[in-house]
């Protein structure tokens, strides 16, 4: 059974900082694309960064770039999200998504996927 539990999330000022966790379990997760979505209350949800296979080549978009940071570490089966710079817009219910050997990032192209952890960005 597949499991991918996210972290982190909460209450951070304009400009502060946050850094998610997603632990995945009963999967191989080498073998996978890992990413980062984000979806705002009225929003489709948006894909923010994605360590991509086999080689966990790193991608982010244009909005999260030069500030959020993915990483991930295959020994711990965990991957990251660094938020710096954090703006009112970042506010969102961000998730972890788990794609099997393909190097696919749109959303329907991954199978699992976590529960979601609200980052709010607010003074």
């Amino acid at each position: 059974q597949v499991q991918l539990v996210e972290s982190g999330g909460g209450l951070v000022q304009p400009g502060g900082s946050l850094r998610l966790s997603c632990a995945a379990s009963g999967l191989t997760f080498r073998s996978y694309t890992l990413a980062w979505f984000r979806q705002a209350p009225g929003k489709e949800r948006e894909f923010v960064a994605a360590s991509i296979w086999p080689n966990g080549r790193t991608v982010t978009s244009d909005s999260a770039k030069g500030r959020f940071t993915i990483s991930r570490d295959n020994a711990k089966n965990t991957v990251y999200l660094q938020m710096n710079s954090l703006k009112p817009e970042d506010t969102a219910v961000y998730y972890c998504a788990a794609n099997y050997g393909s190097a696919n990032v749109r959303p329907g192209a991954f199978e699992y996927w976590g529960q979601g952890t609200q980052v709010t960005v607010s003074s």
